[in-house]
């Protein structure tokens, strides 16, 4: 079994310890322990928080953070040459594994990054970027995040964020619609011309967080040809404190009774996640409990392989 994971903050621990990296680490992501997951690509998040970069000019502090996190994993990729790769395309992806490499691919959680200036997409993509999470939990230059008000979720895509949903799709750029409200998300649905993705949320049916994806989203996500990570933080599988295997699968079966069997991926948010009392996968090398349980609760594995990798794969493919 090869693993796709659609979004991972190990970027932001290994950026603020210069004397960690994926070889030496106690990050939730390893070296070590992706071999032992099986582990075909993993999406790195350049995460930038803006509350930490106020004196920085805002936005822009947060845009200087995301190259740092950019030349982080390039240090990860010169340390470690035998073991991890970029992976910018479905072609670059298989070449690596053929080679014995696992994949990085690299994403923006955070597009206010962009700050009104949309020659930034094209340097993040020419820096390997290959997925941009529109919103975190902030209005931004593109549009309106995820929030309990309801005016808040009625508000969409702003003029400058449908321009940059439009050109992420010629360029070849996922669209990830993981924090967006659910006016963005319809928006984008609307605009993009490429692929469109919720690299880590879970369904709103099971429970009731903003973050979720309702069964009308879902079912128009999957339409759209798109997929949904699932999220492992436990207030966003129904438990505030903990994070369990048996929600995991529900979700899955959710996703799957009703997008259908091409609509779950998996996007742990590993190394985002705190404030835990308790995980029951606190890391990847702990991934194949998740693939037992699928297999316990009767998904046939064809189905699990779908989950674990080929879903997320076949969106890659689109880029």
């Amino acid at each position: 079994m090869n693993l796709i994971d659609m979004h991972c903050d190990t970027l932001m621990h290994l950026t603020r310890r210069p004397d960690q990296d994926l070889g030496n680490t106690d990050c939730s992501i390893s070296l070590s322990g992706m071999r032992k997951a099986g582990t075909l690509a993993q999406f790195f998040a350049c995460f930038t928080y803006l509350k930490d970069h106020t004196e920085e000019g805002g936005y822009e502090g947060c845009y200087r953070q995301a190259l740092r996190m950019i030349e982080c994993m390039e240090r990860q990729l010169a340390l470690f040459p035998e073991d991890i790769a970029l992976g910018r395309s479905y072609e670059e992806i298989m070449g690596n594994q053929s080679e014995g490499k696992i994949s990085a691919v690299l994403t923006v959680e955070e597009g206010g990054i962009l700050n009104g200036r949309p020659e930034r997409l094209e340097l993040l993509y020419e820096k390997g970027v290959r997925l941009i999470t529109l919103l975190w939990n902030y209005e931004n230059c593109l549009g309106y995040p995820n929030s309990n008000d309801t005016k808040t979720m009625e508000k969409g895509l702003k003029r400058f964020g449908i321009e940059i949903v439009e050109r992420m799709g010629s360029l070849g750029m996922i669209v990830d619609v993981s924090h967006a409200s659910d006016a963005t998300f319809y928006d984008t649905l609307r605009y993009a011309k490429g692929p469109v993705a919720a690299s880590h949320s879970n369904c709103r049916a099971l429970c009731r967080s903003p973050r979720n994806l309702d069964d009308d989203m879902i079912r128009a996500l999957a339409e759209k040809g798109g997929v949904c990570g699932l999220n492992f933080y436990g207030p966003f599988l129904g438990t505030k404190k903990e994070s369990r295997i048996e929600e995991m699968t529900e979700h899955l079966l959710h996703m799957i009774r009703v997008g259908g069997s091409g609509f779950p991926a998996v996007g742990t948010d590993f190394d985002g996640i705190d404030g835990m009392a308790h995980m029951d996968i606190p890391h990847v090398s702990e991934m194949e409990r998740l693939w037992d349980a699928l297999k316990k609760k009767g998904i046939p594995e064809s189905q699990a392989e779908l989950i674990w990798s080929g879903n997320a794969l076949r969106v890659l493919a689109e880029i």
